[in-house]
């Protein structure tokens, strides 16, 4: 198990990485019109995958949080951030999307750490998982 530092770090990385999500997909949910007009300049059905994306920002990045499913979560924005470089910040002539690509790039392996190291103890998966192995078996 991890000394109480490492946990520490653990928990801070996770509040530190969630917070981009959640604050992307709250924002994503106040100009819900103006995402899908820049969502319909690259992909179809731009109202379905607005909904989508904010379920996924706004979901995983709760679930990180909390670390609850940490890594599915991890897992599952991992491939988000990567999807979204890939589709819409491509154009790495440009300074700005060049430098949102690699933003993209640096979650995605931050996310990938997390699903490869989890929560931590100061997780719901650790409490839960400790309250499942104390349960009594018929």
């Amino acid at each position: 198990m991890d000394n109480p530092k490492t946990c520490t770090l653990k928990l801070i990385g996770r509040v530190l990485l969630s917070i981009i999500f959640i604050v992307a997909g709250w924002g994503k949910i106040a100009g819900f019109e103006g995402t899908a007009l820049y969502v319909a300049t690259a992909l179809p059905f731009p109202e379905v995958i607005t909904a989508l994306v904010i379920i996924i920002e706004l979901g995983g990045g709760l679930m990180l949080l909390l670390g609850w499913k940490t890594k599915f979560a991890a897992w599952t924005l991992a491939i988000f951030t990567l999807a979204a470089a890939g589709i819409f910040h491509s154009n790495l002539a440009d300074p700005m999307q060049s430098g949102q690509f690699m933003k993209n790039l640096a979650i995605a392996g931050g996310m990938l750490y997390v699903a490869a190291v989890g929560a931590g103890r100061y997780s719901l998966d650790t409490r839960l998982g400790k309250k499942k192995a104390a349960a009594p078996t018929a």
